[in-house]
C-alpha cells in the first residue's frame, strides 16, 4: 500500500502541473484551445482514473475473481427471414462456384502459355492472358464469401463448428499458408505477365495450380468428412487425422472435382468470349473472341466427356461406405433428382454438339461432313430419351393400376442402370465423333495409309459400340451386383476407343493438306447463346449435385455421429431445392457478369474531358 501511495502522489503532482507536457507535446500539434480545454480537464480525469483504479485494487477481496457466467453452446441460431440452413446453402454454393472457376482458369492458361511457349505463337499467350485477367476480381470474391461462409457457420451451427474444429484444427495452419502462398502465386503470374522470361512465368503458373489443388484438396477432407466420416472413436472423438482425411468419399470427390472445374471453368471462359463477342466492333475482334469461345468450349466439353466415370466411382465408394446411403442417393429419396441431372447433363450435350456442328459452317470444306449430322442428332436424340427415363412413374392409382404397378411396362426397361450406362457411353461416343469431325473439316489425309487408317478407326467405333450395347443387355439377365460391375468395361472400351482414335488421327492428318481457311469472328449469334446457356447449364448442375452431396447426410450434420435437431434438419423436397438452386447461379451470374465488365474495362481506351467548342477528333 506504501507503493501505491507514492506512485499516486507522483502522478498527481505530475497531473497538476500540465505545463510539463510541453516538453513532449509542442503547441504547434494542436490547437490552442485545445490545449488549454485539455490542460483544464486532464488533472481531473486523471485523478478520477487514478482513484478507479486505487479502489480496485485495494478494496477487492483477495483471492476474489470476477464472476463469468458461462453458458453452454448453443446448437444453432436462427437466420431471420430466410433461415439458417438456406443462408449457408446459398453462401457455400456461391463459394464453391467461384472456387471451381479460380481453380480451372489457371489450370488451361497455363496449358495454353505452354502452347504459346513451345510454338512461339503469340496469339495463344494473348489468350492465356485474357483468360487470366477473370482471376483477379474472381479471387476476391471467393475469399469474401469463403470468410462469411466461416462466419456463418461459427454463428448459426456453433456446436458443429466446435466439433469441426475439434477433428481438423491441424489442417487450418497448412490451409491458411497455403492460401497466402496462391495469393502470391496468382498476383504475381497476373502483374508479371511479359515482365519475367517465359521460364520464370511458367514455374509461377505450376506453382499456382499447385497450391491452388493442394487448397481444395483440404478443403474436400472437411466437407466429404461429414459424409463418409473415418479416424473418429465411437464417442465422435479424433483418433487418426490421416484417416479422417483419407476418408471413403475424399479422392473420388477430389478427381471428380478437378474435371468437374476444369469444365465449368472454361465454360465460363467460353461465356466471357460470347460476351465480348456480341460486343464486338470490328472484324478482328470477332475473330479474336470467336477463337477465345471456341478454345473455352473445347476445354470444357474435352473435360466433361469423362466426368460420368469420375461420377461412377463417387457412386461406388458412397455404397462402399454404406449402402444405405447409396439406395438413398440412387434408388430413395433423391432418385427422382437424378432424372432432372439426366436432362441437364443431356442439355450440355445436345448443346455442344450443336455448338460444334454450327461452328463448321466457318470452316471451308467441312460440307462433306455435314450429311453427317442428322445421324448424330438421331443418336444423341435417342440416348439422351432413354437417360432421362425413370425406372418408376408417379402416377395415380388409376393408371398405376393400368400400367400393372408403378413401373411402365414398356418403357419401365429403359429405367434401370443397364440401360442408362450404355445410353450415357454412347453420347460421350457421339460428342467424340462431332469433334473428330469438326478438327479434320478443312483437312485431308495425305500419308499413303491414309484409307487404312480411316477403316481402323471405323473399326474401332463399331467394336465399341457393340461391345457396351451387349454388355447393356447382358446387365439385364444378371444379378445388381453383377450389373453395377459391367460399367466398369464400358467405361475403359469408351476411354480406349477415345485414346486410341485420337491417336491415330493425329499422325493421320499430321502433314494434311489444307481445303481451306477457317474464317473466325464469321459465326452466327445463335452459337454464342448456345455457349451462354452451356455455361449456365453447368452451374445449374453443380448446384444440383451439391444439394445431393449434402442433403445425402438428411438429418446429420456428421453422419451416424451428429445429429441435426434444427427446424430444418429436413431434406427439402425438389421444388424448393430447385428454387434455391435456380436464385443462387441468378445471383452468381450476377457476380460474373460484374467481373466481365471489370474484365472489358481494361481494353477499353482512357476517358478524357473534352472542353467546350473542341473538336471531337
Amino acid at each position: 500500500m506504501e507503493a501505491v501511495r507514492r506512485m499516486f502522489r507522483g502522478f498527481t503532482t505530475f497531473a497538476l502541473r500540465p505545463e510539463k507536457l510541453r516538453r513532449w507535446e509542442p503547441e504547434k500539434l494542436r490547437p490552442a484551445g485545445v490545449g488549454r480545454t485539455f490542460q483544464k480537464f486532464f488533472p481531473i480525469c486523471a485523478a478520477l482514473l487514478l482513484v478507479a483504479a486505487v479502489y480496485a485494487l485495494v478494496a477487492w477481496p483477495a483471492g476474489a475473481s470476477p464472476q463469468v457466467v458461462v453458458q453452454e453452446t448453443p446448437e444453432y441460431r436462427a437466420l431471420p427471414v430466410i433461415g439458417s440452413r438456406v443462408g449457408m446453402w446459398v453462401v457455400a454454393q456461391l463459394h464453391l462456384m467461384f472456387a471451381a472457376f479460380v481453380l480451372a482458369v489457371p489450370m488451361f492458361a497455363l496449358i495454353i502459355e505452354i502452347i504459346g511457349y513451345v510454338t512461339k505463337d503469340k496469339r495463344y499467350d494473348d489468350l492465356a492472358y485474357e483468360f487470366t485477367k477473370l482471376l483477379s476480381v474472381s479471387f476476391s470474391f471467393t475469399a469474401t464469401l469463403g470468410a462469411l461462409l466461416t462466419f456463418m457457420l461459427v454463428i448459426l451451427y456453433p456446436r458443429l463448428a466446435d466439433y469441426m474444429f475439434s477433428i481438423f484444427s491441424w489442417t487450418f495452419f497448412p490451409y491458411v499458408l497455403l492460401f497466402f502462398l496462391e495469393a502470391v502465386f496468382m498476383y504475381s503470374y497476373y502483374y508479371g505477365w511479359g515482365k519475367f522470361s517465359p521460364k520464370v512465368h511458367l514455374t509461377l503458373g505450376v506453382l499456382l495450380n499447385i497450391t491452388g489443388t493442394a487448397i481444395m484438396f483440404i478443403a474436400d477432407a472437411w466437407l466429404t468428412f461429414m459424409n463418409t466420416p473415418a479416424g473418429i472413436s465411437e464417442t465422435g472423438a479424433l483418433v487418426s487425422l490421416p484417416d479422417a482425411i483419407n476418408n471413403f468419399m475424399w479422392m473420388p470427390i477430389n478427381i471428380h472435382r478437378l474435371i468437374a472445374n476444369l469444365a465449368f471453368g472454361g465454360s465460363i471462359a467460353a461465356a466471357y468470349g460470347a460476351y465480348r463477342f456480341l460486343g464486338a466492333k470490328t472484324q478482328e475482334e470477332r475473330a479474336h473472341y470467336d477463337w477465345m469461345g471456341y478454345v473455352g468450349n473445347f476445354i470444357a466439353i474435352s473435360a466433361m466427356l469423362p466426368l460420368p466415370f469420375a461420377g461412377y466411382y463417387l457412386g461406388k465408394e458412397i455404397y462402399a461406405y454404406s449402402q444405405s446411403l447409396g439406395i438413398t442417393l440412387m434408388g430413395g429419396t433423391f432418385s427422382w433428382l437424378f432424372i432432372i441431372q439426366a436432362v441437364l447433363i443431356g442439355n450440355l450435350f445436345l448443346a455442344a454438339n450443336f455448338y460444334l456442328w454450327v461452328s463448321m459452317e466457318r470452316i471451308e470444306g467441312a460440307e462433306r461432313y455435314r450429311k453427317f449430322i442428322k445421324y448424330l442428332l438421331i443418336s444423341i436424340t435417342v440416348t439422351y430419351i432413354v437417360w432421362a427415363t425413370p425406372h418408376s412413374l408417379v402416377a395415380t392409382v388409376e393408371e398405376a393400376r393400368r400400367m400393372g404397378g408403378a413401373h411402365h411396362p414398356v418403357l419401365g426397361v429403359l429405367g434401370v442402370m443397364s440401360a442408362k450406362n450404355t445410353a450415357v457411353n454412347a453420347m460421350i461416343l457421339t460428342t467424340y465423333i462431332s469433334f473428330l469431325l469438326y478438327r479434320r473439316s478443312n483437312k485431308e489425309a495425305t500419308v499413303a495409309w491414309a484409307k487404312t487408317g480411316m477403316k481402323v478407326q471405323l473399326g474401332i467405333f463399331v467394336v465399341t459400340i457393340l461391345f457396351i450395347v451387349f454388355l447393356g443387355i447382358y446387365g439385364y439377365f444378371v444379378e445388381a451386383r453383377v450389373r453395377i460391375a459391367l460399367s466398369v468395361p464400358q467405361v475403359i472400351a469408351v476411354l480406349f476407343a477415345m485414346i486410341s482414335v485420337t491417336v491415330i488421327d493425329i499422325y493421320l492428318f499430321r502433314n494434311a493438306r489444307k481445303r481451306g481457311a477457317i474464317r473466325w469472328g464469321e459465326m452466327p449469334a445463335r452459337a454464342q447463346y448456345a455457349l451462354f446457356f452451356i455455361a449456365i447449364t453447368f452451374a445449374w448442375t453443380m448446384g444440383l449435385m451439391g444439394y445431393v452431396r449434402a442433403g445425402l447426410r438428411q438429418h446429420w450434420h456428421v453422419f451416424g455421429v451428429m445429429l441435426d435437431t434444427s427446424p430444418d434438419a429436413f431434406t427439402p423436397t425438389l421444388g424448393y431445392a430447385s428454387n434455391v438452386i435456380s436464385i443462387t447461379v441468378f445471383i452468381f451470374f450476377c457476380f460474373i457478369a460484374f467481373v466481365f465488365w471489370l474484365a472489358g474495362l481494361s481494353g477499353k481506351k482512357p476517358w478524357e474531358a473534352k472542353l467546350e467548342g473542341e473538336d471531337a477528333t
